[in-house]
């Protein structure tokens, strides 16, 4: 079945740098975009950034923009998430997701708080 593990959380500092990955299994890595997705303290799970299969094209939101880089290493069936110029409201629980045969599937979330 559908396996994604993010990994790379953790604690830093306001103008920090992070990079998660997230190792997936289960299904044909290289034929599916990947998704990074966040959900901060009581708000909702929001679109972070996104990639597809080829890594050609990528999404961001704008409050990332110009600061998160999504990529993807399609031989080590993992996607990336390297973020930089961190800012306290960018601390949340960081999610990777993908859809497959219609369904949409999640990790279990690495968390990550920007804080001094």
């Amino acid at each position: 079945q559908v396996q994604l593990v993010e990994s790379g959380g953790g604690l830093v500092q306001p103008g920090g740098s992070l990079r998660l990955s997230c190792a997936a299994s289960g299904f044909t890595f290289s034929t599916y975009g990947m998704t990074w997705y966040r959900q901060a303290p009581g708000k909702e799970r929001e679109l972070v950034a996104s990639i597809t299969s080829t890594g050609l094209v990528t999404v961001y939101a704008g409050s990332v923009k110009g600061r998160l880089t999504i990529s993807r290493d399609n031989t080590k069936n993992t996607a990336y998430l390297q973020m930089n110029s961190l800012k306290a409201e960018d601390t949340a629980v960081y999610y990777c997701s993908a859809v497959v045969g219609g369904k949409r599937s999640w990790g279990q979330g690495t968390q990550v708080t920007v804080s001094s």
